[in-house]
């Protein structure tokens, strides 16, 4: 890896931990009313890491509705939308 590389993955990881602190912030208002929402989001719109490891920032789900990408939602509205509370076993 040279040091062009090393600076982008550096930058990158700063960006993540940046909104993973925004996210985990704004989370501990939230949860009162929201929930997360297993199922539902879209390719690129999850809310955080998924529950299967395969990434840890938002924005990072490939495809629309995979089992282990979630987004909050307001409370009792996940399973009418078509989305689990539970996360997917591992």
């Amino acid at each position: 890896m040279n040091k062009r590389q090393a600076l982008i993955a550096a930058a990158l990881a700063t960006v993540c931990a940046a909104s993973a602190a925004t996210a985990s912030a704004a989370t501990a208002s939230a949860s009162a009313e929201k929930e997360k929402c297993f199922g539902i989001a879209k390719a690129g719109q999850n809310d955080c890491a998924a529950a299967n490891g395969s990434h840890s920032c938002a924005g990072q789900s490939k495809t629309d509705n995979g089992a282990a990408e979630w987004k909050y939602v307001a409370k009792g509205t996940c399973e009418k939308a078509g989305g689990k509370t539970a996360a997917p076993a591992k």
